[in-house]
């Protein structure tokens, strides 16, 4: 799989929200692939475009779960103080 280019980090401290997205944004359909865990899946290609986790700092080890279910990498990593 290609490696997108571009990368964004949304992240809502009151709603305690991640979202990573990948490359530049498309038509896109959220699907929840497990409690709390969102992905958005490009319309026409079927590219994950978008991981949103629920509930982040109780669950940080899951977004390197997911981004390796889906062969995805981002150049950086999370951690919490």
């Amino acid at each position: 799989m290609k490696e997108p280019q571009t990368y964004e980090i949304y992240y809502d401290k009151e709603a305690d929200f991640l979202e990573v997205f990948f490359g530049e944004p498309t038509q896109a359909r959220a699907e929840e692939i497990e409690e709390g865990v969102f992905i958005r899946r490009d319309n026409k290609t079927n590219e994950v475009k978008s991981i949103g986790i629920l509930s982040f700092k109780k669950r940080v080890e899951i977004l390197k779960k997911i981004l390796d279910k889906f062969n995805l990498e981002i150049p950086i990593s999370v951690g919490l103080n």
